[in-house]
């Protein structure tokens, strides 16, 4: 049982103190995790089916040309850009019980319109207004999980959270694949069709179970899984927040501007976000498409593989991020491993080197929670600036990537991607010295923490003597 025991504390942690508080935990987990889990895992799953139906079939169907693929995905994260912040700062608001479950019904109803489109620049507007309404459930689940877990439990729920969205590609990837197999030309739809008709009905029934089961946030939750007593220790057990939820104004932007996280996290965040590009381009299709060697199913089975890599990565920087609490180490790391894949896919001496470099490349997905984590840790204090820097990171790294994308990992640049590669390098160096600076001001303001209290204590010991 010892072993057992140590075991657990090393993977999930140290138990709480109280049972009170581990049944608590177990709740919030049966509940919150897992509502958040399947959210983003639908998020990603209505997301990524545009690549797989690409590359089964819509291409040649509708009639792209060029790089009309990368054009839609700029737009689709210009409407990401656009409602990070807004659905952020409306979460201050709204209970988040009712507004999660109803953007999903919205992105639910456009990807089942994706479905039944005939031309690329019908997809373009659906896929403007489909962003808007997932692009609350990244930043908005990162702040939730902020708000109810402490700083050596939220990397690894982090962790599980981020990881649902890569399972969400992987189970997009094995659906089309399926899909193309068994339900081609049924009803005279072809496969690709049916895999937007199918997320949909699998979007529609996680969002009812998020408007029974959500319970909003600690101070204001009325979650009927919940004791009055258990509502109370929820509050009780997180650090104090100097200012709670929903005080927005004009004091919020100062608050924001004048420290340093917001562009300490920001610029950390481009740039660990963008050494995603390999996978977030579904640049392991496209070149598996283009060597003309593998089947419809292989192009949308085998680059699974990136998205399992991403999972492991995640799940083990998660919890190291909690089990070191240093989440420096695990970003520094990261931006080694994005150098690395761009510099083998530069000139990558194999086809199976490329696809080393193209699977290593899914270890960038665990900066999302390595990032993110550290972020809410370090903004505990207040609610609504913690909601605010969160989407901010998320917002700008996407106003980044809609240019880069085009820039760098566009279609007509395959099957080698040398500029990207090259991108690739430089946005793996710009993240370690970004690291290393964020991790310098963090220590900075940890001893004026500590220097404060100790003056604090002087000036005490000095009253007390005079008297």
């Amino acid at each position: 049982m010892f072993v057992f025991s140590k075991l657990r504390e090393v993977v999930w942690g140290q138990p709480a103190a109280t049972k009170a508080e581990r049944w608590l935990i177990v709740k919030l987990d049966i509940f919150i995790l897992s509502f958040c889990c399947l959210m983003y895992w639908v998020n990603y799953l209505d997301r990524m089916n545009l690549n797989n139906a690409y590359v089964s079939g819509m291409e040649q169907d509708l009639g792209f040309r060029g790089n009309q693929l990368n054009v839609i995905n700029t737009i689709f994260y210009g409407g990401y850009v656009l409602g990070q912040i807004p659905n952020n700062l409306a979460l201050q608001k709204l209970r988040p019980r009712i507004y999660f479950p109803a953007c999903m019904i919205a992105w639910g109803l456009l990807t089942l319109g994706t479905g039944f489109t005939h031309h690329p620049r019908e997809i373009m507007v659906i896929r403007f207004f489909q962003a808007v309404f997932e692009s609350s459930t990244f930043v908005g689940c990162h702040y939730i999980l902020g708000s109810w877990y402490k700083e050596d439990e939220v990397a690894k729920r982090t962790a599980l959270f981020t990881s649902s969205g890569l399972v969400g590609t992987m189970f997009s990837g094995f659906l089309q694949g399926g899909i193309h197999s068994s339900l081609d030309g049924v009803h005279g739809l072809p496969g690709w069709r049916w895999l937007f008709v199918i997320d949909f009905c699998i979007t529609v029934p996680i969002a009812i179970y998020g408007f029974f089961a959500f319970p909003d946030t600690p101070e204001t939750t009325r979650a009927w899984w919940l004791s009055d007593e258990e509502k109370k220790l929820a509050i009780e057990r997180m650090p104090e927040v100097k200012r709670q939820r929903g005080t927005l104004g004009w004091s919020l932007i100062s608050r924001v501007l004048r420290s340093w996280h917001w562009a300490g996290f920001t610029l950390i965040w481009v740039w660990g976000s963008n050494t995603e590009m390999f996978s977030t381009n579904a640049i392991m299709n496209l070149w598996l498409s283009s060597t003309n060697d593998y089947s419809v199913s292989q192009v949308n089975y085998i680059p699974t593989g990136v998205a399992g890599a991403g999972v492991v990565a995640t799940l083990f920087f998660g919890w190291y991020s909690d089990f070191t609490k240093r989440p420096w180490q695990a970003a520094i790391m990261l931006s080694f491993t994005a150098i690395i894949s761009g510099a083998i896919m530069l000139n990558p001496p194999t086809r199976g080197a490329k696809f080393f470099a193209l699977f290593l490349n899914g270890f960038q997905y665990a900066s999302q929670t390595v990032l993110f984590a550290w972020a809410n840790t370090l903004l505990g204090e207040d609610d609504a600036k913690r909601a605010m820097i969160l989407a901010m990171m998320n917002t700008f790294a996407i106003a980044v990537y809609m240019f880069w994308s085009l820039l760098f990992y566009s279609t007509t640049q395959g099957p080698d991607w040398r500029e990207g590669s090259i991108a690739m390098i430089c946005m793996g160096a710009a993240y370690f010295v970004t690291t290393l600076g964020v991790w310098y001001m963090e220590k900075r303001d940890q001893r004026s923490v500590v220097n404060g209290v100790e003056a604090e204590a002087e000036g005490r010991v000095s009253e007390t003597s005079k008297e």
